[in-house]
């Protein structure tokens, strides 16, 4: 899985089996060997990011470098020569980081390395000092006695684990979306929690999080795993733990922001299209070179690479989405302005989850589709990609509210997530972490799937 096969010298009918000549000519075949030689020989993908974060940079939303980002998006989609290029408007509730710092005060003076979660509401100027009272997960948080964390900071102290396909997020968040809430509701004067993060270096991991009308706001914020370790050491020694935790941030209300979209037409039926893209917003803390930069400039560059070969039978768009990280208000905005022509997306797939090897194509499709599916997995096995036959795929992030709407045709192409979380939402998400031949694969891959799901004689269609 993790040699890249580089040298695609033969000829293009070596890959072509019973499946896929059923479902689609030598010509095509041909053509899809074209595209992903050109797209395994490109530096297209990587240039584009290494444009996104360096000049333009953190694109949190509502703020200058989102405009700008925005602005840059559009300017690229014409640079690549899409057909059509355009934004659609996006509203979400808009918030600043200004700073933060923390320490532990007793039983000794040490610094304490921490970010604020989105949308933390600010402590006063001096900050809060308090005893810390720690639990290990947000189920015994949320079983223990009311008011035993009066006047003292929670800590909880989940860590989350490491693997292929990233199972262990979502158990993880579980504490940073609703702690501080289930935090106040027993007293508590602030909220602080290990990172959701596999990492061993002192970078505190931001995310989205939760309030709830009618419970008290209180400050929330994240430590990395070597000062959780340290906190939870000093617990367990009996001691009494004091820290202060100092964040300055700001509710800005309604923030406004554009998903921005790019189109290459398709020949034949133009208003059916295959959707491909990232998110273009990223946390402030980094450059968001993996969540997800890598996600933008790889499928910006897959649909180039097509275009470059032939225009397929149906339109390949690319939609760049606003404001996912503050709750997937561009995702959301999408799905409601295009409810009523949902069946025109012939399949669809996001990349965000970095841009390490993709190891894994699967499907989420009726039944009479799979024979394209299996058609379109053999042209993915040259790069390596396991064709994985439970039809049941669970898309990105930002298909979510178009796969509420019923029909959705989605696809994902599993990328290995193995070191993802190292990074995620952290000042170390930067263009360094991002390997040029693994971005290649995965923006050859969105290539030879896209092209295919727009160029096939039968349309994909969802369950």
């Amino acid at each position: 899985m993790k040699k890249l096969l580089c040298t695609l010298a033969l000829s293009s009918l070596t890959f072509i089996t019973s499946v896929t000549a059923q479902e689609f000519t030598p010509k095509q075949i041909e053509q899809v060997s074209e595209i992903r030689t050109n797209a395994l020989n490109s530096n297209l993908a990587f240039d584009i990011l290494s444009s996104l974060t360096t000049e333009v940079g953190p694109r949190l939303p509502g703020t200058k470098n989102d405009a700008l980002a925005v602005q840059w998006a559009q300017d690229k989609f014409k640079e690549l020569g899409y057909d059509k290029v355009w934004i659609e408007p996006a509203t979400f509730p808009s918030w600043r980081r200004y700073s933060e710092s923390g320490a532990i005060i007793t039983p000794s003076a040490q610094t304490l390395h921490l970010t604020a979660l989105g949308g933390s509401v600010s402590t006063p100027k001096a900050g809060i000092t308090a005893e810390v009272i720690q639990f290990e997960t947000l189920d015994e948080l949320i079983a223990a006695p009311k008011g035993i964390a009066k006047g003292k900071i929670v800590f909880i102290n989940y860590k989350m684990n490491r693997h292929i396909d990233g199972n262990g997020y979502g158990p993880a968040t579980r504490a940073r979306r609703t702690g501080a809430i289930e935090a106040a509701k027993k007293g508590a004067v602030g909220f602080m929690m290990r990172s959701v993060s596999t990492s061993h270096h002192r970078f505190a991991h931001t995310g989205a999080s939760q309030y709830k009308k009618g419970v008290v706001q209180i400050v929330k914020v994240a430590i990395p795993n070597p000062d959780a370790d340290q906190i939870s050491r000093l617990t367990a020694l009996n001691k009494t733990v004091k820290v202060n935790i100092n964040v300055q941030t700001e509710d800005l209300g309604e923030g406004k922001s554009y998903n921005v979209i790019g189109q290459i037409n398709g020949t034949q039926n133009p208003e059916q299209y295959v959707l491909i893209g990232g998110h273009l917003d990223s946390w402030d803390l980094g450059t968001g070179a993996l969540d997800d930069g890598a996600g933008v400039a790889l499928t910006m560059a897959a649909a180039k690479f097509i275009a470059d070969v032939k225009r397929p039978k149906r339109s390949v768009r690319v939609v760049l989405f606003a404001a996912e990280e503050l709750g997937l208000w561009g995702a959301k905005a999408y799905a409601k302005a295009h409810a009523k022509d949902k069946h025109n997306i012939v399949a669809a797939a996001e990349s965000d989850f970095g841009a390490d090897f993709i190891y894994g194509f699967q499907s989420n499709v009726e039944a009479a589709s799979l024979p394209v599916v299996r058609a379109i997995a053999e042209q993915l096995s040259p790069l390596n990609i396991e064709y994985i036959g439970a039809n049941k795929a669970a898309n990105g992030p930002d298909l979510i509210p178009l796969r509420k709407l019923g029909g959705l045709a989605g696809f994902a192409l599993h990328t290995d997530g193995t070191d993802y979380f190292d990074y995620h939402h952290t000042a170390d998400d930067t263009l360094d972490k991002v390997s040029p031949k693994k971005i290649q694969q995965n923006a050859a891959a969105y290539a030879v799937f896209a092209f295919m799901a727009a160029d096939a004689d039968k349309t994909i269609k969802g369950k």
